[in-house]
Parts: structure tokens; C-alpha cells; sequence
């Protein structure tokens, strides 16, 4: 009888302590980042990459953690800077995985960056759902590196895409048929200028000035100067951040008049905006989004609200929802093994902010916004690839 009451009474003794104790402390899932923090692409990575970093882990975190079978964890990042160097972003990787010991790596920002850390993602095995890479190499990416995932399309599609812009416009008589077209001399700027060349010429447009310069050049009013005094109908720039800034600044300043101007990465920044003003009204860029839609809207509301800062209206959407395709395949897989969340991205289709996302044979995307045009204060997407939302391109006015 005192040996039952004993028991009873160490019974709830323990259930009493129990219940006073702490909660376990949740588990920590490292997320390793890596993009540049310095270097030319820091300020496209500042805007499109990182801050979806923070509001991915800040929403998967919101909503309890990322679960993994039986367990769920928190998540938090480990970053590091690549210096948009090529060579950093391999050694950055393989920091992550031999010492940081993490389990998941976010691929990296840019398309010569994602290129060239292809093999390195390979040999780990880990699963590499590129967000800011446009190559038209999929196919050949997909039988080398089958873990590599291309979101954003490829230089073919996105070229067909300005070219019919261009037409329609030519077609209108908003524009005439001579072409200034340059780029930046790197693996976006020169796929992209290989494709539209002979495309442009197949439509009917005559070349009048065509150059290119190299990644991180500051002063490029010379470049500006000899298309103004081509006289063409419209200009075209494959660019990257700083120099789509930096031309369109100098277009400003020679004044330079055209029907239609169409510069590449950053056109879509809220910063291009907010720097250029009413000038940037007509301006046509690459990407673009449905941003009247509610799942943009929403998305956007939050990203503002975590980060402090805008999202752009073409990559930090696709960003972020190559994230949630990650999170929706391990969770699915309900482990870390990373052939088996490979096999998950290839099969299944994933409704994400950019709206459904569905690999091909080759791991591509084939729906994604191409062209887009800042329409009263917005950079609303005027073409794609089989996206709806898009909206009626205009004519370039004079600036402003």
C-alpha cells in the first residue's frame, strides 16, 4: 500500500515538473546563401536575392518551421559574399557544406555565377533551382548537371519576346526599323546579343550601332554618344544593373529620341523609378510581372513589410518562389536526401507567388515573364511566355 502512494505521488511529482519545465528548444536547419555583397552585381543581389532570403526564412519561420518528417525546424541563414566572383562562389559553397555542415544551399545570384558554380551543386548532390540564371543551355545543363533548375527562361524565348515587341511597334509606326543595340560583356549580355542579332535582322530591322563594354564600366556616355548620332528608331541594352542606370542617365542627357528604349536587369527596380522619375514612363525592360494581381500585390505587402524595401517586378518573385519549390519538395520528401527532392522538383508542378511553376524534360520553366514597361508608376509585364496579366505596350514619349 505505501509502496502504491509512493508511486503515485513520484508520478505526479514528475508530471508536476514536467509541466513547470521549459519547452525544448525547437531544432536549427542552417541555410547557407551565397550572392554577392560587394562587387558589380552586389546592388541587382542587394535588391532581387538577399532580402528574399530574409523573407523566405521569415515566413517559413512564421508559419512554425520547415518540417522534416517528424521533425520541424527553424530556420537561419548563413551568408556569405561571393564578391561577384566566380572562384568565391565555388569556395563559398563548398565552406557551407565540408565545414559549416548545412543541408541546404541556396543557389547563387546571376547567370555567369550560376554557371559556373553548376559543377560544384553537382558534386554535392545538392539541388540547384536557379532563379536570376536566363541560358538557353537547359538541355544541355539537364544532362550534365540534373540537379540544376532554370526558372527564369532562356535567351531565345526572352529575344522572340522583345523582337515581337519591337514589331508591334513598328507595325503601329510608334517606331521605324534602325536598331541601336549593346551589352555587357558577359555570359547574360553576350547569349542574349548572339540570339538577337540575327532575329532583328529575320524581322526586318536594320543595325545602325551595335557595341559592347565590360562588366563594371562607370562611364558610358561614349557608348550613348555614338548610338544618338546612329539616329536609330529604337535602343536596345542586354545590361546589368549599374549600366542599365548608367545608360539611361546618358540617354537623358544626350537627349536621345527614340520610340522605344529597352534596357535589361534593374529596368524592373522600383530604385530605376524612383531615380529616373516621370522619365522612366514608356521605358521597357526585361521580366516583368501580373502587378495588378492579387498574388503579386499580397506577396509584394509582405516583402515591403519584412525586408522595409519594395520587391523588383521581375526576379525577386521568381527568387522567392524557387525557394518555396525547395521548402514544398523536402517537406514532401520529408528528409534531406537530395536525390530524392531532385526527383520531386523533375514530377510534380508547384504553386508558387509567380503563379504555377512546372519543369520540363529539360528542368525548364517554359512560362516567364519577358518584357515589361513602366505604365504610371508601375513596371507592368507586357509579354511572356505564357503568363497571364500581361498588359498593352506604348510608345516611348520624350523624357521627362
Amino acid at each position: 500500500m505505501k509502496r502504491r502512494t509512493f508511486t503515485r505521488l513520484a508520478a505526479l511529482v514528475l508530471a508536476a515538473s514536467v509541466a513547470g519545465a521549459p519547452a525544448l528548444a525547437q531544432e536549427v536547419l542552417k541555410i547557407g546563401a551565397v550572392a554577392p555583397k560587394t562587387g558589380p552585381l552586389a546592388g541587382g543581389a542587394a535588391v532581387s536575392y538577399w532580402p528574399n532570403v530574409k523573407l523566405w526564412i521569415n515566413d517559413v519561420n512564421a508559419r512554425g518551421g520547415l518540417k522534416v518528417g517528424a521533425t520541424t525546424y527553424k530556420l537561419e541563414a548563413i551568408e556569405y559574399d561571393d564578391q561577384t566572383n566566380p572562384g568565391e562562389t565555388i569556395k563559398a559553397v563548398q565552406r557551407l557544406v565540408d565545414q559549416d555542415k548545412v543541408k541546404v544551399v541556396l543557389p547563387p545570384y546571376s547567370t555567369g555565377l550560376n554557371l559556373a558554380a553548376a559543377p560544384i551543386y553537382a558534386r554535392y548532390g545538392l539541388p540547384m533551382i536557379t532563379s536570376t540564371a536566363t541560358t538557353d543551355k537547359a538541355n544541355e545543363l539537364s544532362k550534365q548537371f540534373p540537379n540544376v533548375f532554370i526558372t527564369l527562361g532562356g535567351a531565345k524565348p526572352t529575344v522572340a519576346s522583345v523582337v515581337e515587341t519591337m514589331v508591334k511597334l513598328k507595325e503601329r509606326g510608334d517606331i521605324g526599323n534602325k536598331l541601336a543595340m549593346v551589352n555587357v560583356a558577359d555570359a547574360f549580355g553576350i547569349e542574349l546579343m548572339g540570339e538577337a542579332k540575327p532575329a532583328f535582322k529575320e524581322a526586318g530591322f536594320e543595325l545602325v550601332y551595335e557595341t559592347s563594354y565590360p562588366l563594371g564600366t562607370q562611364d558610358l556616355s561614349p557608348v550613348m554618344k555614338a548610338a544618338k548620332a546612329a539616329t536609330p528608331d529604337a535602343f536596345i541594352a542586354w545590361s546589368y544593373p549599374p549600366d542599365t542606370f548608367a545608360l539611361t542617365e546618358q540617354a537623358i542627357v544626350e537627349d536621345l529620341k527614340v520610340g522605344a528604349f529597352f534596357t535589361a536587369v534593374a529596368t524592373a527596380f522600383p530604385a530605376y523609378a524612383g531615380r529616373f522619375g516621370a522619365g522612366a514612363e514608356g521605358v521597357l525592360g526585361i521580366g516583368g510581372v501580373h502587378a495588378d494581381g492579387d498574388a503579386f500585390k499580397e506577396y509584394a505587402a509582405r516583402h515591403e513589410q519584412v525586408t522595409g524595401a519594395k520587391p523588383d517586378y521581375w526576379a525577386s518573385a521568381m527568387v522567392y518562389s524557387s525557394f518555396q519549390i525547395l521548402e514544398k519538395s523536402i517537406e514532401a520528401v520529408g528528409s534531406f536526401d537530395n536525390a530524392a527532392i531532385i526527383k520531386h522538383v523533375k514530377e510534380n508542378s508547384f504553386d508558387t507567388v509567380i503563379g504555377p511553376i512546372k519543369f520540363d524534360e529539360n528542368n525548364n520553366n517554359a512560362a516567364f515573364w519577358t518584357v515589361g514597361q513602366w505604365q504610371d508608376g508601375v513596371f507592368k509585364g507586357v509579354a511572356s511566355t505564357g503568363r497571364d496579366g500581361a498588359v498593352e505596350v506604348k510608345k516611348k514619349g520624350a523624357w521627362q
